[in-house]
């Protein structure tokens, strides 16, 4: 099933048909006079004929071409201003297992397109369905090899990090990259910082040793390394290097929600700026308020999705923001998730703080979430978000993606997924039995309209 959506396109790759691929091209070169494209891939088997058939299709109607070969999507994002390029595009499905792949769609100023401008380019590549240019001067090709290099040197320049004070530290740092594209240049980040660096999973050339997305129950062998060789902290990013999950010293997982908390409490506590912002969306966990409150912040939500955060971001001037998801977003670097943004922050806040990660995350707010996801089947959304809205017992509802209810020390979010044909169920509690309670009880209202399931 081929999804289109705020997220970009994904599917199998056996969906990814050179039709579909074609058009796509297409549309991007005339929906916006598009003159010049950055396009990048993860490490995906199939990655590599996608993006020749997407340089083809584009050079095909007069496009420059940069080639970035293998590199996480930020590092596309950031390769878009630095070589003043109209688009870029890269060629990935995230956290989405094999046999998926995808196409992720960036504007010239490094963001990915918002809804209407995703709906305009699917709507321009549904009409140019068998179009072919003609009379076209071919468009240019080169490579670009130091994307990655780039990307690395920025960081580096970050206000916030000092860094010979993370060097002085010599971190020792297992990294599971699920061979992904992070697979080289987290490493050679970590290397700069002075840290020892144990590879675990950081070969691009083999296939995903484990289901990518960097959930706890999918880096058990992260987990056994971190513990074997006494490390500081093990770090898990997903194929596409734009999320980051952490394991403790002790080997166990700190919740990828808790990336963002990490990194807002360093930046808040440097920033300058005021009034201090921090933007994230509706399923982050309210230890973000809760930090930000230390800091007289204030804390703006939008509905999930990047771009939706990013362009809150850019319009309110926040100092930091992301999602819950491990996904940090720094203006000072750019308007992207990062996974090298939140690596070097991190190692920043332990390196000042001279304290362990383990013994930092008891000083932070704790609750329980749960991420759950229900098969829609045929199912219309608007019929299940009217029986949990029946159901609201006296909770605030917000219905600005999906629908969310929140009581006093408690909330539960459902929403229709932008990247597979699911409902997600993020909800959020003071204890794991009041979690899981509330979980269900919507979960089973939702399947109750679907008997089948």
């Amino acid at each position: 099933m081929l999804i289109e959506s705020l997220s970009g396109v994904r599917g199998f790759d056996y969906e990814l048909t050179p039709e579909i691929v074609r058009a796509y091209a297409f549309a991007l070169r005339l929906s916006g006079n598009c003159q010049k494209v950055v396009i990048g891939r993860d490490s995906r088997p199939s990655g590599l004929k996608l993006q020749k058939l997407m340089m083809d299709a584009l050079q095909s109607c007069g496009v420059e071409v940069i080639d970035l070969g293998v590199c996480p999507t930020p590092t596309v994002q950031m390769a878009v201003i630095h070589q003043k390029a109209d688009h870029g595009i890269v060629i990935t499905a995230s956290h989405n297992p094999l046999p998926w792949n995808g196409l992720k769609f960036i504007g010239a100023d490094g963001l990915f397109l918002d809804k209407q401008q995703m709906e305009q380019l699917r709507s321009m590549r549904l009409k140019l369905s068998g179009w072919r240019p003609m009379g076209v001067k071919l468009g240019t090709y080169r490579e670009y090899p130091f994307a990655n290099r780039d990307h690395i040197e920025s960081i580096l320049q970050l206000s916030y990090l000092q860094v010979d004070k993370i060097q002085e530290r010599r971190f020792k740092i297992v990294v599971d990259a699920v061979n992904g594209a992070a697979s080289h240049i987290i490493p050679e980040l970590l290397t700069k910082l002075g840290c020892e660096v144990i590879p675990l999973y950081c070969n691009p050339q083999q296939s995903f040793p484990h289901t990518p997305e960097p959930l706890p129950e999918n880096l058990l062998d992260l987990q056994e390394q971190v513990r074997a060789s006494k490390a500081d902290l093990g770090l898990a990013i997903d194929p596409d290097g734009d999320r980051l999950a952490i394991i403790s010293d002790e080997g166990k997982p700190i919740s990828e929600e808790y990336t963002l908390v990490l990194t807002a409490w360093l930046v808040l506590a440097q920033s300058q700026v005021e009034p201090k912002i921090v933007v994230t969306n509706l399923s982050t966990t309210r230890a973000v308020d809760d930090i930000a409150q230390r800091y007289g912040a204030q804390v703006l939500r939008t509905p999930i999705g990047e771009i939706n955060v990013a362009q809150k971001m850019w319009v309110t001037n926040a100092v930091i923001g992301g999602e819950g998801n491990g996904g940090v977003i720094l203006p000072d670097a750019h308007l992207g998730r990062d996974s090298l943004v939140g690596t070097a922050l991190i190692l920043q806040l332990l390196a000042e703080k001279k304290k362990s990660i383990s013994q930092l995350m008891q000083e932070l707010p704790h609750y329980f979430m749960l991420k759950k996801k229900v098969t829609r089947g045929d199912l219309n959304f608007a019929t299940i978000q009217t029986i949990v809205q029946n159901n609201a017992a006296g909770a605030t509802v917000n219905l600005d993606d999906g629908i969310k209810l929140s009581w006093s020390d408690s909330w539960i979010h459902v929403r229709p997924s932008n990247t597979e044909p699911i409902v997600r169920i993020y909800c959020e509690a003071p204890t794991l039995v009041q979690a899981e309670a509330l979980a269900q009880r919507y979960i089973n209202l939702i399947q109750s309209l679907n008997p089948a399931q």
